[in-house]
């Protein structure tokens, strides 16, 4: 950049049919205390003017980049990470927002790990209630650095402990480029997970800062919200290649069989809620004797209507209508 100030941070900005929400997003992101910063917006070929929103923002320091083709969010982030020119790489979805401290409390946070990768806490917020941090800032406290041990069985499905996969990230440029680390983009939802791991098993260090910086945002039908079985598939084929790619410690090994048990019992059971809607009592059965750990994780209404499907069976071996 000739001429110009590096910026501290690029915020990158994975956008799609986001019109009603994104100017909350880069409000936030500019008015960052202490941090020089630009974003990248990636629109998505979205079709609800999105792109025309950021067209014409009104500020220097947002970028916008029009993709030719739907892509998903890892290609979209892919593009905004290689047009970025910051010192540091922020993940900021299109439907959230940052306190103005975030920036400045991340890198200060990282430097004093001499880290390459940061995260932060977060604040919850649902429709009509009051926002929630999403961890307790003194168990982050006892956790200076996210391991990739930690990390991995922290996103084992269904458990319900600390799921750092919410987490945004801050990573330096410079050690992304050197990795060769990037989104996958065959992922719709996960993408973020592997990426954070690669990160950690690349060797990345990564700093936690204890206090909540990024606000999260619940939306209903967001995809990330809405788990499918081409989504689990998907991720498991991704964390085949991870382990492909990379030699991991005992610890993190073990981390890794649990979380690919998880997914495994997580296909089971999206495959046992499908044959329950179709009215399929062999295909439940079958699948319940294959998989029986699925059964567990049966909660109303669908456990009910699982009791109703069998309760109803003619002696004919069919279900009534």
């Amino acid at each position: 950049m000739s001429g110009q100030t590096v910026p501290d941070v690029s915020f990158i900005i994975a956008a799609y049919n986001a019109r009603d929400t994104i100017g909350r997003a880069l409000d936030s992101a500019l008015a960052q205390i202490g941090v020089a910063v630009e974003v990248i917006v990636a629109d998505d070929r979205s079709t609800d003017g999105t792109a025309e929103l950021v067209r014409y923002f009104g500020d220097p320091r947002v970028r916008l980049l029009e993709l030719p083709v739907n892509g998903g969010p890892g290609r979209a982030r892919n593009a905004a990470i290689a047009a970025a020119t910051g010192r540091w790489i922020a993940v900021l979805d299109s439907d959230d927002e940052i306190l103005p401290q975030r920036s400045a409390a991340m890198i200060e946070c990282a430097g004093r790990m001499d880290a390459q990768i940061v995260v932060d806490n977060l604040k919850v917020v649902k429709p009509g209630a009051l926002a929630e941090t999403m961890f307790a800032p003194a168990e982050l406290q006892k956790r200076p650095a996210l391991t990739l041990a930690d990390f991995i069985d922290s996103n084992v499905i269904f458990r319900s402990t600390f799921n750092f996969g919410y987490m945004k990230p801050m990573f330096e440029r410079e050690f992304l480029a050197r990795k060769s680390l990037r989104f996958d983009e065959n992922l719709r939802i996960g993408e973020d997970y592997i990426l954070l791991a690669s990160a950690l098993a690349s060797d990345g260090i990564c700093a936690i800062e204890p206090s909540p910086g990024y606000l999260y945002h619940i939306r209903e039908g967001s995809i990330s919200r809405v788990l499918k079985s081409q989504h689990v598939h998907a991720m498991m084929e991704a964390d085949r290649r991870f382990l492909e790619r990379y030699a991991l410690d005992p610890a993190a090994h073990a981390a890794q069989e649990r979380r690919s048990r998880s997914l495994e019992e997580a296909d089971a059971f999206l495959a046992l809620v499908e044959e329950i809607k179709r009215g399929s009592v062999m295909g439940c059965l079958k699948l319940a004797a294959a998989h029986p750990t699925a059964i567990r994780h049966l909660r109303m209404p669908i456990a009910a209507r699982m009791r109703r499907l069998f309760g109803s069976m003619s002696p004919a071996g069919k279900a009534s209508s």
